[in-house]
């Protein structure tokens, strides 16, 4: 049995995904680990090159993607639903408000709640100002960073629930690609994809790890928060994490989630009302609407112009927005699963606005708080800690009452944050690799994942600690930017396609239709119609109804009516029936020749015999007020008469309402 056949038939895994994934990962392994100093020179030389040549790139493609989102949401295109036009929202609103106000929380607001803010107020950047501190803060983690997931969900849940393809990242390029989403291309995007959010997950362990260990050394359990003892963590809670996943307990799990999020929030409240709550609730108010004047501002902001901001720019706006695009497809899936049957408008408002809201509010509570300490209680000592990010949630608690309870809370909160984040890591990566998403994955995938990561992790954290991580992060998301641009172009033109299909309405020609000449009219369906049918058809059909219809109108109304016959044998032939009018715009109904360009792949379908030319052509009607015309072809004589008839009644009766003051204007300005 080749090696090949051998991960087909014993595992979920496609074989080019997870082989090509593994050989970059155990390549990196063994560089990290037999050459410790080249790797990290080389990661130094590589994140480098990124900060001085693609800093520009990640913010601008950001800023792209929120504005993406906010065009989305305000046009038409917002009102298309992510499933069929039929199908309801699968959970109530405020259930789906729920699940993505929880998927706003994780390790991450742990580990920088206090942290952050603290360490802007700091720097240079803020000038000693805990406004700025803040409004940078948030820029970090509100709208942007939701804007990143925005758009990969998006296009996820679209594409799976409106197209019916896989929720897969490669179905949202099928616009682009179409059937070889299947092949090696498929294959490539899915690799990218499983790379960045490997590195992403990774990260954020590696946070939860150092912070766990500083915790514990900070209530006396443990003695150093050693490198030792952040390896004990990782391969503890990587463990529990694997334990979870192959004991498909998910409903054990749902409920430990649901418990955690309610101690963080039972966390929040305690700093606020042990804090300085006036401070904070006056903060809240100022911080959102500083945060809302600045906006645009930040979303283009390279520090260009401010050459000794830029190692801070770098070292944060840049990294986090690596950070993002890294976790984007795990928290993208997660987003998409529990979105069908949303409108577009409802999705991008729903996952933009509640959970930047509550990252507003979480700053706000923990860092002010952080930083109103530091400036009235501390003395600068809680400042002195931004070298050390991990110490600063456990010494910020030692400033309030109870600080040991609220350090242990804070503990279970961050383990648990710890675990489910692995347990739903190890989920998305098998999804990601897997060759059909519908698969059940074997238990042994679960645990070769839990396995990798801790490794990689491990290794890293020995090589260079967090900024080694941060930095593979970094290089890794760079190629899956550039692919979530090709996305959006993507997920755009679908959209474009879902409003003209779903928004043409039948040719008008079919409301004239009986039974009575069925035969005829297939025969012209099922033809494809060139220049000499359409000369025909205004020769012998739309010529006679006009001069019919001209006739009467003359001798039977006084009406001054001409047929235009001029172009009638030119390379793009066209008949007209003029009504003159003399104050107002004539009336006119026009047919012209029209070419279409057919897809080759219809002409080589076989199903479709019918079509056989790149091209055809259709008689298409054209009015003087400019709209849109449609095809005649399947008219009769008297049947184009009342078609006439039926727009010159829409004229008369234009006339005696909005039409006049239009039409009468027009004509005037000809006239001068």
């Amino acid at each position: 049995m080749s090696f090949h056949s051998l991960i087909h038939n014993k595992s979920s895994f496609n074989p080019i995904v997870i082989v090509t994934t593994l050989i970059f990962v155990v390549l990196l392994l063994i560089g990290t680990l037999a050459f410790p100093a080249g790797m990290q020179n080389t990661l130094n030389f590589l994140k480098e090159g990124i900060f001085q040549h693609f800093s520009w790139f990640y913010i601008l493609t950001f800023s792209i993607f929120l504005f993406f989102l906010i065009f989305l949401a305000i046009s038409n295109l917002g009102s298309i639903k992510l499933g069929t036009d039929e199908e309801e929202p699968e959970f109530s609103f405020m259930s789906w408000l729920s699940m993505l106000f929880a998927a706003g929380m994780g390790v991450g607001l742990m580990f920088f709640g206090v942290a952050e803010p603290l360490s802007h107020y700091a720097d240079p950047i803020s000038n000693g100002q805990a406004e700025s501190a803040m409004l940078h803060t948030f820029f970090h983690w509100g709208i942007h960073a939701w804007a990143i997931y925005g758009v990969i969900a998006l296009a996820l849940a679209y594409f799976g629930f409106r197209y019916k393809l896989p929720l897969a990242l490669r179905s949202c390029f099928y616009p682009i690609l179409k059937d070889k989403i299947n092949g090696r291309l498929g294959d490539a995007i899915e690799v990218m994809a499983l790379i960045a959010t490997l590195f992403g997950i990774i990260t954020t362990l590696g946070f939860g790890a150092v912070q766990l260990g500083s915790g514990l050394q900070q209530i006396g359990w443990v003695s150093e928060n050693s490198f030792s003892m952040q390896v004990i963590i990782i391969i503890t809670v990587m463990t529990l994490a694997v334990a979870s996943a192959v004991s498909g307990v998910g409903k054990g799990v749902k409920i430990l989630s649901e418990s955690n999020l309610i101690l963080a929030a039972l966390l929040m409240l305690f700093v606020l009302f042990t804090g300085p709550t006036l401070h904070l609730l006056g903060a809240f108010s100022n911080n959102l609407g500083n945060y809302l004047s600045n906006l645009v501002e930040l979303s283009f902001k390279t520090y260009v112009y401010e050459t000794n901001n830029t190692a801070w720019f770098n070292g944060w706006t840049v990294l986090y927005w690596a950070w993002w695009c890294s976790w984007a497809p795990f928290v993208g899936l997660f987003i998409a699963r529990i979105s069908r049957g949303r409108t577009i408008r409802e999705f991008i408002f729903g996952v933009l606005v509640i959970p930047s809201l509550y990252c507003v509010l979480w700053f706000t509570i923990f860092g002010n708080s952080a930083i109103w300490l530091d400036t009235n209680v501390a003395n600068g000592a809680l400042a002195g800690l931004t070298s050390s990010p991990e110490k600063l949630l456990f010494a910020f608690l030692d400033y309030l009452p109870l600080p040991t309870l609220s350090s242990i809370v804070a503990l279970i909160v961050i383990s648990l944050f710890f675990i489910t984040s692995a347990d739903s890591g190890i989920y998305v990566l098998n999804s990601i690799a897997s060759r059909d998403k519908s698969m059940a994955s074997p238990k042994w995938q679960a645990i070769m994942w839990g396995i990798l990561m801790s490794a990689i992790a491990i290794a890293l954290l020995n090589s260079g600690g967090m900024s080694v991580l941060q930095t593979m992060t970094l290089i890794t998301a760079l190629p899956f930017a550039f692919l979530m641009i090709l996305m959006a172009f993507s997920l755009w033109k679908a959209l474009e396609a879902d409003q003209k299909y779903f928004n043409a309405v039948v040719t008008p020609t079919s409301s004239y239709w009986t039974g009575e000449r069925w035969k005829e009219r297939l025969q012209t369906m099922l033809n494809q119609s060139q220049k000499s049918d359409i000369h025909s058809f205004m020769k012998y059909t739309a010529l006679p109804a006009m001069r019919e219809l001209s006739m009467e109108m003359n001798k039977g109304y006084g009406l001054t009516v001409q047929v235009n016959t001029e172009a009638l044998n030119d390379e793009e032939p066209s008949i007209e029936l003029v009504i003159e009018k003399s104050t107002m715009r004539n009336f006119v109904y026009g047919i012209k020749s029209v070419r279409y360009d057919i897809a080759e792949q219809l002409v080589q379908e076989s199903n479709l015999p019918h079509i056989r030319n790149n091209i055809t052509y259709a008689p298409v009607t054209y009015f003087s007020d400019g709209r849109t015309g449609y095809d005649v072809q399947y008219m009769s004589r008297e049947e184009l008469i009342a078609d006439i008839l039926k727009n010159y009644e829409r004229y008369l009766s234009l006339m005696e309402d909005v039409g006049q003051e239009i039409m009468s204007h027009e004509q005037t300005e000809l006239a001068e």
